[in-house]
């Protein structure tokens, strides 16, 4: 299971590769780069040109069919390896349906020719669509990695309101990232030449209704970052205890108070480069990277969710009172 684990982390690694290269594609307009054609490019299999557009959307293809089947690898590979019924079987197939989902999307864009200098909303919607199912995707590869390496099931009775406190934080990071792919569709069609001149854009009512919009996911940023440290923090008090030290009182196992650390640590960061993003008028490193720390917000927040809502089993009584001697025997032998 272990070597599982490690190929499924390696392909949630890939899939961030090409969730990038994808808004790069996006970013420099490439994505009419094959034409009106799928899974084709320009109609034919391998096409013959200097275009970069086409070199770029034609890199694309091959980067998400590579993905497609690793993903299909992982499938393959649980199925040999877990047992019937076991939660990393369970991982893997919802990977493979989302991977399915990014290809149907992708296709959609190009046949229905939303790319390019196109701003209509059904595109803005379309995009935001393609990012809730990436989030999913990559959401559901690193939690067949998670349980691979021995993650525990998910268990919500007994939990009190903290299921819905994680519940409402990944609903509130999907809608985030929504918004998040409609705005940067915005400053891509619609870039400002200064800062006063993008404030200027964003509050005239004759402006396009993408570039008005653009308004709403700083606020939705702060208001989830707040939130998702709250959760973060509640998480980490909350963490399940395993064992407990000779005086009786409870340790817990780590994982879920060094998730809650690392989420609110990149919500900080994620704020720094949405500042940063907006200062600069969003140049194309900037989004890449505000795209990044995204993606590995969700997934942090994702597996902070496994980890704290994970059902772990009790420590034997035999066990308890072996590591309690051998702690106290430690003393000893220390002189304290």
């Amino acid at each position: 299971m272990m070597r599982l684990a490690k190929y499924a982390w390696a392909v949630l690694a890939y899939n961030l590769a090409v969730v990038l290269w994808g808004a790069y594609v996006r970013a420099s307009g490439s994505g009419a780069g094959c034409g009106s054609h799928w899974p084709l490019c320009n109609g034919v299999i391998l096409p013959r040109t200097e275009r970069v557009a086409t070199l770029v959307e034609f890199t694309h293809r091959v980067s998400s069919g590579v993905a497609l089947l690793l993903v299909v690898g992982l499938v393959i590979w649980a199925w040999r390896t877990a047992p019937r019924g076991h939660r990393v079987r369970a991982g893997a197939a919802a990977s493979l349906v989302f991977m399915l989902g990014e290809a149907v999307l992708g296709a959609g864009l190009v046949l229905f020719a939303l790319v390019a200098k196109n701003a209509s909303l059904t595109r803005a919607f379309s995009l935001g669509a393609h990012l809730l199912n990436t989030f999913l995707l990559l959401g559901s590869i690193a939690l067949t990695a998670w349980w691979a390496s021995g993650g525990p099931p998910v268990r919500l009775r007994g939990r009190g309101a903290l299921p819905w406190a994680l519940g409402g934080g990944l609903v509130a990071m999907l809608a985030l990232g929504a918004s998040g792919a409609i705005t940067a569709l915005g400053d891509t069609l619609f870039p400002a030449g200064s800062l006063r001149e993008g404030f200027r854009q964003d509050l005239s009512p004759t402006t396009h209704l993408l570039v008005r919009l653009r308004v709403l996911h700083p606020a939705l940023a702060i208001l989830t970052g707040l939130l998702l440290i709250a959760v973060a923090a509640w998480a980490a008090r909350a963490a399940a205890p395993v064992v407990r030290n000779p005086a009786g009182a409870p340790m817990s196992d780590g994982a879920t108070p060094r998730l809650a650390h690392t989420l609110a640590g990149l919500v900080l960061l994620q704020w720094l480069a949405g500042t940063l993003n907006v200062v600069l008028l969003a140049p194309l490193w900037l989004q890449f990277s505000h795209l990044l720390l995204a993606d590995l917000v969700w997934i942090s927040l994702v597996l902070l969710t496994a980890s704290a809502l994970g059902e772990r089993e009790p420590e034997a009584p035999g066990r308890a009172a072996v590591a309690g001697r051998d702690i106290a025997a430690g003393g000893v032998l220390s002189g304290r």
